[in-house]
Parts: C-alpha cells; structure tokens; sequence
C-alpha cells in the first residue's frame, strides 16, 4: 500500500489519494495515465486535481491550480508519488501473488 500525500497549511490539511470512484472519475473525463510523461504541463495538473477527488470531493480545479502555484515547485518523488497512489486500486483487481487468498473474500476463482 502506498501511503497518501497530505498537504497542510496552518488552517487547511487536504489528503491525496486515489480510490476506484477517483480513478474511474479521471478516466470517464478522458484522463491517460500514460499521458503523464508525455504531456506533463497538462496532464500533472490533472493527476493533482484528481487526487483531491476521493477525500475532498468539492474542491474544485481552479483550487487545486491555485494550490500548484503556490506550492512554488513539487518536491522530487511527488509526481511519481501520484502515479504510484492512482494506480493502487488496480492492485485491488489483480491478485498480487500467485495463490494469494484475499481477506473476507466469499469467492474462489478456479481456471
């Protein structure tokens, strides 16, 4: 599991992370995870705003903008922080490891 990136003023905490309801969000707007590398004057932007979406659901993208600019830089590890932190709730389909039993899971897959 990868641990959430929290954000703090002295009066403001907003946490950022990605559930499947954030992730499926992003990509019904179109958003390519992919794309991050290729386009990252756009596309950061956009992983930023979406990770506000599962904790923080009303803040809107011209907030998170303004949030970006004031942060006056993203520290090193940030980006691929959020890359790494979208693509958990994939880990949530795939099984892991071979063999693996999920928790509390009331159903077997035979293949």
């Amino acid at each position: 599991m990868v641990k959430p990136i929290v954000l703090k003023t002295k009066d403001t905490e907003y946490t950022l992370e990605f559930n499947r309801e954030s992730v499926k969000f992003a990509e019904m707007r179109g958003f390519i995870i992919e794309d991050v590398t290729n386009f990252p004057m756009t596309k950061i932007p956009e992983l930023f705003f979406y990770a506000f979406r599962m904790h923080h659901k009303n803040v809107a993208r011209d907030k998170t903008d303004k949030i970006l600019d004031e942060l006056g830089g993203l520290p090193e590890g940030f980006v691929a922080r959020l890359v790494e932190l979208y693509s958990e709730p994939y880990n949530f389909l795939i099984e892991s490891a071979e063999g693996e039993e999920r928790k509390n899971s009331k159903w077997t897959v035979e293949m």
